[in-house]
C-alpha cells in the first residue's frame, strides 16, 4: 500500500484513446519525470495537455488528469494519462512508468486500495464488477443499486440494530446499576430478531430475481428427434441458426442463441434428440443434451402433438422430472393428442410454422418467471453468490437465536450468537474480512480496475 502502481485501464489495440492509471503517494512525482509540464503545481481534478517524453524524445501527445488525495477513487494521489490507442505508445509509456519507480498493478488492485482505504465496501466493489459485465439495461440498473450503496445501507441498518442490542446487553451485565440503559429482555431480543430475520428472508427471496437479472435464463429445448426443436429455436431467434430436415438425428451438437424478454437475457439451447442410438457422434450429442438439461432454468419439452406419446418421449421425461418444464405441443395443425402424464406441467399448443408461436412462447416464459415483477421493481436485489451464501448463514444464526429464546437460554449466552450474526452481516459489506478473501475477490478484476 506504500508503493505506487500503474496499469492500462482500457483494451489495447487500434483505437483513438487509451487510458493509463497510476495510483500511490509518488504517482505525481513519477509522471512528472516523463511529462513536459510541471504537474506538482496543478490543482486536483484538472487536465493538462502536453507530451510524454523519454529524455528529449517526444513519445506521444497526451492529456494528463490529476486527482489528489483524498479526493480520488483510491483516496491516494491518482494520475491518469489519456494516450493514443495504438499498442506502441501505450507499451512505451508503461515502460517509462515502471522504469521511474511504479510497479505493475495486480488484478483489481485499484479497487482493493479503494476498499482498504474506506472509499468503498465489498458490496460496492462487487457491484462494479457486475456493472462491467452487465449485458442488459436491467443488469445495469441492478449493479447501480449496489454501487449507490442501497444494498449496503440495508445490511448496515440490520447491523446497527444488533450493535445497539449488544451494547445494551454489555451495559446490563457490567453496569447493572446504570439506570439510563435499556433493559434487554428476551422479549426485546425476540422482537429485534424477528425484524432482522424477516428482512434477511426478503433479501434471500428477492435474490432469485437478482440472479435472473444478472445471469439471464438458460432454456434447453428438448425432445425426441423430429418433433420440431430446431424449428422452434429458429423461430425464437428470427434466423436459420439450426439445420432443419426430416432426417432423424440431424442435430448432433448443442446449437445456441439468445433473445431478450422484457430486458432479461434468455439463452436458448437446441439439443440433440434424445433416443437410444448406436451411432457414436449422435450418442455424444445426446450426452451433451442431458448435461445441458441439468444446467437449465427451464426446459421446453417439445412433443409432436400428431403422434402418440411413446418410449422415446418417456425417455426424455425421465431426464427432466426435477426441472421447471414447459411442455410444447408442436404441429398442432396436424393433430391434438394430449398426454396425461404431463398434465401437471405448464403447456402450450403451437405450430412452429406459424409466426405467432414466438410471441406465445415468450409470453409464457415471461409469466412463469414473473418477469413483470422484475421489470417493474426498483432492482434492489442481491445477486452475488458470496453475499447470498452469507445471508443464508445469517438466517441460520437468526433461527438459532430463536431456538435459544424458546429454550430459555440466559441472555449472556445468547449474546454469542447475536455477536456472530452482527459479524456475519459485516462479512457481506467487508466490515469484517479475511485477507485471503480479499485476494480471491479482487483477483477476478482486470489489471486496470
Amino acid at each position: 500500500m506504500n508503493d505506487t502502481i500503474c496499469a492500462i485501464g482500457t483494451l489495447v489495440g487500434e483505437s483513438s484513446i487509451n487510458l493509463i492509471r497510476i495510483s500511490g503517494n509518488k504517482s505525481i512525482e513519477i509522471v512528472n519525470k516523463i511529462f513536459d509540464k510541471d504537474l506538482t503545481k496543478k490543482e486536483s481534478h484538472t487536465i493538462t495537455y502536453g507530451f510524454i517524453v523519454d529524455e528529449k524524445e517526444k513519445i506521444d501527445e497526451v492529456l494528463v488528469s490529476v486527482f489528489k488525495s483524498p479526493r480520488s477513487f483510491t483516496t491516494e494521489d491518482i494520475v491518469e494519462i489519456n494516450t493514443h490507442g495504438g499498442k506502441a505508445p501505450v507499451k512505451k509509456i508503461m515502460e517509462l512508468l515502471l522504469n521511474n519507480g511504479a510497479r505493475l498493478a495486480e488484478p483489481g488492485e485499484f479497487l482493493k486500495r479503494a476498499f482498504l482505504n474506506g472509499r468503498i465496501d465489498l458490496i460496492e466493489a462487487e457491484s462494479v464488477s457486475d456493472m462491467i459485465n452487465a449485458k442488459t439495461e436491467s443488469a445495469r440498473k441492478m449493479s447501480m443499486k449496489g454501487i449507490d450503496k442501497e444494498i449496503s445501507n440495508r445490511i448496515n441498518s440490520l447491523r446497527e440494530i444488533l450493535l445497539s442490542l449488544i451494547a445494551n446487553i454489555e451495559v446490563n451485565i457490567d453496569y447493572p446499576e446504570y439506570e439510563d440503559a435499556v433493559i434487554v429482555t428476551k422479549e426485546l431480543i425476540n422482537e429485534k430478531n424477528i425484524e432482522i430475520k424477516n428482512k434477511i428472508e426478503e433479501l434471500i427471496d428477492s435474490s432469485n430475481n437478482g440472479l435472473i437479472v444478472k445471469n439471464g435464463l438458460n432454456v434447453a429445448i428438448v425432445g425426441k428427434p423430429n418433433v420440431g426443436k430446431s424449428s422452434i429455436l429458429n423461430s425464437l431467434l428470427g434466423e436459420e441458426k439450426a439445420i432443419v430436415t426430416d432426417i432423424k438425428g440431424t442435430t448432433r451438437d448443442i446449437v445456441e442463441g439468445n433473445i431478450l424478454i422484457n430486458g432479461i437475457d434468455v439463452y436458448l439451447y437446441d439439443t440433440a434428440g434424445i433416443r437410444e442410438t448406436d451411432e457414436l457422434v449422435e450418442s455424444i450429442g445426446i450426452e451433451k443434451s442431458i448435461s445441458k438439461i441439468k444446467e437449465s432454468d427451464l426446459v421446453l419439452f417439445v412433443l409432436d402433438s400428431s403422434s402418440n406419446f411413446d418410449y422415446e418421449d418417456k425417455k426424455v421425461l425421465d431426464n427432466i422430472k426435477n426441472k421447471k418444464v414447459l411442455v410444447i405441443y408442436n404441429k398442432i395443425d396436424l393433430g391434438n393428442k394430449k398426454v396425461k402424464e404431463l398434465e401437471k406441467y405448464d403447456s402450450l399448443n403451437i405450430s412452429a410454422k406459424n409466426k405467432n408461436c414466438v410471441e406465445i412462447i415468450k409470453q409464457k416464459i415471461f409469466e412463469m418467471f414473473n418477469l413483470d415483477d422484475i421489470s417493474n421493481s426498483d432492482f434492489t436485489y442481491i445477486s452475488n453468490v458470496r453475499q447470498i451464501s452469507l445471508l443464508k448463514k445469517c438466517l441460520k444464526i437468526s433461527e438459532d437465536i430463536e431456538n435459544e429464546i424458546k429454550k430459555d437460554i440466559p441472555i449472556d449466552l445468547m449474546e454469542i450468537n447475536i455477536k456472530l450474526l452482527w459479524e456475519t452481516l459485516g462479512e457481506i459489506t467487508g466490515n469484517v474480512y479475511k485477507e485471503e478473501l480479499l485476494d480471491e475477490i479482487f483477483s477476478k478484476f482486470c489489471l486496470g480496475k
